[in-house]
């Protein structure tokens, strides 16, 4: 590839991000700022409904005394273990029983922890009043277990709890074979008033966990409110409060991996809350209360999933339950268009081959070939371009003196000719968004999450392990620090470049030969890092253009040498 054709990539990539950025990101106004700012402010005092405010002073434990500290409610299924907490009948422990720590370890991930420790995850529901002669269950109440003790798949649980004012309180909650528990809330008015009470849930972290910290993620709250997209980092919540009515969606908050979520009352406006007072809030409260007279019974059904980010589960929940956007728990990203069929391709090779490695390279294949008119066009107007090395030669010779006559000479050159200078870079424009893409996917997606490819790849997510200054692993060196990690599939990738470079037009200027021969060493370390299933792909790549080329060139009869 020349200079030009290098130089026309960059400036084309450039102008795409300039214009995105002038035409689709809508300029950030001082005023529309402060106005929003304003219009959320009103949405929380203009709220009839009450708070959900609680007093939780407490010592921290560690988790296995707070586990121990009640009375606990077992559930278990293919996917989960856990517990429930009679005390504020609150979800906090979980563990994903097909999910490992780390690659070579069998410590279970787990999600959920109870408030008083230091990793405080919990989900949390109920009714409140705005009636404050009413008690009603905070996170110190005492529920009773009615009938069946352990929740499984089979066995829904139940529990009640009953103030001194003729109010009964209860949960039933059930857990089906995968995430999914649903909690359905009564009120039994017992007494001969009048109530108004509010359905709400809440998600409480007690503080910010370790995240990825690359942009390209969204790691924090996260909910669909009216088929908006709202996406808040941990950072932004501790410095604002989110406050917005809606009335359909979800909330919840999102890791690389796991997901927390609560699914609100169908067909109820309800207001959505993400805070943080020493510890981050993502709830919901109904917009509005629900009254229940004398001997008159309040009733409402959330769901609550807490799930491994698995595509197909994703999916599955968002279409069987009609869950508004559900599935953008995945972060797939502005190129969502392109991302997920990349990764239902993987998938579906993956189902056939068994390896997301080698289902990366059919991919790989499928690409080069759905490509290979336009990459046909491109290397035929290369191999022109080597042809007319010698006559443009002569005309620099010719031409030194009077550049512009130089241009008008080349320009006459390329019509006579038919060749377009500026078709070597059309390939690169193809691989950019979806180099991207399967990035991206490799980054986001629990499935490609320590899967193997062959040899000394165990995890195509992370980077390639090995590094040319142990010898792949022959010396007992295993401080090499981080920048200095250059492994084989890299290396591979850099070579795979190198030999690319022989079969395109070589540029006249010396200096921008050494350059372009450096190009190759520089791709090499700065991809060293990438998922080692990024780095197949573009090796594989790689070498299906030189056979492509190739094969081309020499239909042509041009010499590749």
């Amino acid at each position: 590839m020349d200079t030009k054709n290098v130089i026309a990539a960059i400036s084309l990539s450039a102008a795409v991000i300039i214009l995105y950025s002038l035409f689709f990101v809508e300029p950030i106004d001082p005023d529309t700022i402060k106005k929003d700012k304003i219009a959320k402010t009103e949405v929380i005092e203009s709220s009839d409904a009450p708070s959900i405010e609680q007093n939780e002073n407490f010592s921290k434990l560690t988790r296995k005394e707070a586990l121990a500290e009640s009375k606990r409610i077992l559930f278990e299924n293919n996917n989960v273990i856990g517990s429930i907490n009679t005390i504020g009948a609150v979800i906090d422990d979980l563990t994903f029983k097909n999910y490992n720590v780390e690659l070579d370890s069998n410590e279970k991930v787990i999600l959920l922890n109870p408030r008083k420790n230091e990793n405080g995850y919990l989900i949390e529901s109920g009714f409140v009043t705005n009636n404050k002669n009413i008690d009603v269950p905070n996170s110190s109440t005492i529920w009773q277990i009615v009938g069946n003790d352990k929740l499984t798949t089979n066995d829904p649980i139940k529990l009640v709890w009953q103030n001194n004012q003729g109010i009964e309180f209860q949960k039933n909650i059930s857990l089906d074979e995968q995430y999914l528990f649903t909690v359905r809330e009564k009120v039994i008015n017992l007494s001969d008033k009048t109530y108004n009470f509010y359905s709400y849930g809440q998600i409480i972290r007690n503080k910010k966990p370790e995240i990825s910290g690359f942009y390209i993620l969204h790691e924090g709250l996260v909910a669909t409110l009216d088929e908006e997209l709202i996406e808040e980092d941990y950072d932004d919540i501790q410095e604002k409060k989110f406050s917005r009515n809606a009335s359909k969606g979800w909330l919840g908050i999102g890791d690389k991996y796991w997901i927390t979520s609560i699914v609100p009352p169908r067909n109820k406006d309800f207001k959505t809350t993400f805070d943080y007072k020493n510890k981050f809030r993502a709830n919901y409260i109904s917009a509005s209360g629900t009254e229940a007279g004398p001997n008159e019974t309040v009733e409402e059904e959330i769901q609550i999933i807490v799930a491994a980010k698995r595509v197909k589960t994703i999916d599955g929940y968002a279409e069987s339950l009609n869950i508004n956007k559900f599935d953008l728990t995945i972060d797939w990203g502005v190129m969502y268009f392109l991302t997920k069929p990349l990764f239902f391709a993987i998938d579906y090779f993956f189902k056939l081959l068994g390896n997301y490695g080698l289902a990366i390279i059919a991919v790989t294949i499928c690409i080069r070939l759905l490509f290979f008119p336009l990459a046909n066009y491109s290397f035929r107007s290369m191999g022109k371009m080597k042809l007319l090395q010698e006559p443009m030669k002569r005309l620099k010779e010719l031409h030194k003196d009077d550049k512009m006559k130089l241009q008008q000479e080349m320009m006459a050159l390329y019509k006579r000719e038919k060749v377009n200078p500026m078709s070597g870079c059309l390939p690169i424009l193809v691989q950019i968004p979806v180099f991207f893409a399967l990035y991206k996917v490799l980054f986001v997606t629990i499935e490609m999450r320590h899967m193997p490819f062959y040899g000394w790849i165990h995890d195509l997510s992370a980077k390639d392990p090995t590094t040319i200054f142990n010898l792949f692993g022959l010396i007992p060196w295993d401080n090499v620090p981080s920048f200095l990690i250059i492994g084989v599939w890299p290396i591979a990738m850099g070579v795979s470049m190198w030999i690319q470079q022989k079969l395109n037009p070589k540029p006249p200027d010396p200096v921008q030969q050494k350059i372009f021969a450096f190009f190759p060493i520089f791709l090499t370390v700065i991809l060293a890092p990438f998922p080692a299933g990024l780095v197949i792909y573009w090796t594989f790549n790689n070498i299906f253009t030189m056979i492509q080329q190739y094969y081309i060139q020499r239909k042509m009869t041009v010499k590749t040498t």
